[in-house]
């Protein structure tokens, strides 16, 4: 029997099997103190899960329209002319299951066969694989270390060809927490438009963000940036909604009714319930983002600190997101207990089994020398899980 060749070349995520994997160690009594979330640890605010019962109880619970429900593609409306400057309609608009379902959407609706799609390096794990999926070609960008792993035209105008289709930017970016700032921005854009390349920018962390740093959508710039943008965002990270699954696109009207389309096809509309369990997050309440933020920013600031006191580690400082990269550069080709450490997934192995520690290896996000910590989880664990990361360290030769 022969299977899909497509299917068989996509690669299973690294993150979710190493999150796995701690769940079932937890599951058999290990302690296990597990970095690898990424999702906050808060539960979702009251106020929504109340909304959510309060459509059950209504009926809302049967089929919407592919596209969803127009009272939310307002509230996204409201949204991004309040947060991000930008004007659009309801025919700009799509609701999808997460995030991802957008981005699978949109690589979809825009490449043909060999199309190559630009993405920096490091990149969250899923970018390659979807546009794998969709006979798009993806093209790594190496990003320097000096420019904090950003995109600079330089290294973009190296890497385009004829037949470069798109890029993605990420900002905040998951893993690094790295945010692109206007100017940067503005560059990419120029570098955009010289080669006739359609953005799809990534804004699910939007929201989270530190150090009085602001966040610009691309899309935002110009007339011309935001006609050939597609903005990615969602309510996962900011309302602490990743169960939900309740991602949104905005985008020029003809690429919307094309994802639109193919959603039909693959899932019909996104859920119901949680259609306006999103309403309520964007049009109630936001004082449980500020809180968040506090709070993220108080455990990134500790961690960081406890980070900086272990011998042969540097970090890249995150700006947003909850994550902190960790260089482990002066650990490859050492040894612990006998074995050898060739890149991150080897310490990520050794350092679960060891001092059961699980951390997201870099290699996943396309940089081989550095490990993701989360730091959505509480304090204390934070404080024993460097601790333990510490011990390990010390015992490498």
């Amino acid at each position: 029997m022969e299977l899909s060749k497509k299917a068989l070349e996509i690669s299973p995520s690294i993150t979710l099997k190493v999150t796995a994997k701690a769940k079932e160690m937890k599951a058999q009594g290990i302690d296990v103190i597990s970095f690898g979330a990424g999702e906050p640890d808060f539960n979702t605010p009251q106020n929504i899960i109340e909304a959510a019962v309060r459509a059950m109880n209504g009926g809302e619970t049967k089929y919407t329209q592919t596209s969803g429900i127009n009272e939310l593609k307002d509230a996204i409306i409201n949204k991004f002319r309040n947060d991000n400057n930008l004007e659009y309609n309801r025919n700009n608009i799509i609701i999808s299951t997460g995030a991802k379902q957008c981005l699978a959407d949109v690589f979809t609706a825009i490449l043909n066969p060999n199309d190559e799609v630009l993405i920096p390096t490091p990149y969250w794990v899923s970018y390659p694989e979807l546009i794998k999926l969709s006979d798009g070609i993806p093209v790594f960008i190496e990003c320097a270390k000096e420019n904090d792993y950003k995109l600079t035209v330089e290294s973009l105008n190296l890497a385009v060809t004829k037949r470069t289709k798109a890029i993605v930017i990420n900002s905040p970016n998951n893993p690094s927490g790295v945010v692109y700032t206007e100017e940067e921005l503005k560059q990419i854009l120029e570098f955009s438009i010289k080669n006739d390349l359609i953005i799809i920018s990534d804004e699910i962390y939007e929201k989270l963000i530190y150090d009085n740093e602001k966040h610009v959508s691309i899309a935002s710039l110009s007339k011309d940036a935001k006609e050939r943008t597609i903005v990615i965002n969602g309510v996962s990270k900011s309302y602490a909604m990743t169960g939900w699954r309740i991602g949104y696109a905005a985008a020029d009207e003809k690429i919307i009714k094309l994802m639109t389309n193919i959603q039909s096809h693959v899932t019909s509309n996104p859920n119901t319930i949680a259609q306006y369990a999103s309403l309520e997050a964007l049009t109630g309440p936001q004082d449980t983002i500020r809180d968040m933020i506090i709070e993220f920013e108080k455990r990134r600031n500790y961690m960081i600190e406890k980070i900086e006191r272990i011998n042969g580690v540097t970090y890249i400082k995150p700006r947003g997101a909850f994550y902190v990269m960790l260089n482990i550069d002066s650990f490859i080709g050492k040894k612990v207990n006998g074995n050898q450490i060739k890149g991150s997934l080897d310490f990520a192995e050794f350092l679960l089994e060891e001092e059961k520690v699980a951390v997201i290896p870099g290699i996943a996000f396309g940089l081989d020398n550095y490990i993701r910590l989360s730091y959505a989880m509480s304090l204390q664990n934070i404080i024993n899980g460097i601790d333990r990361i510490e011990n390990f360290i010390a015992r490498i030769s």
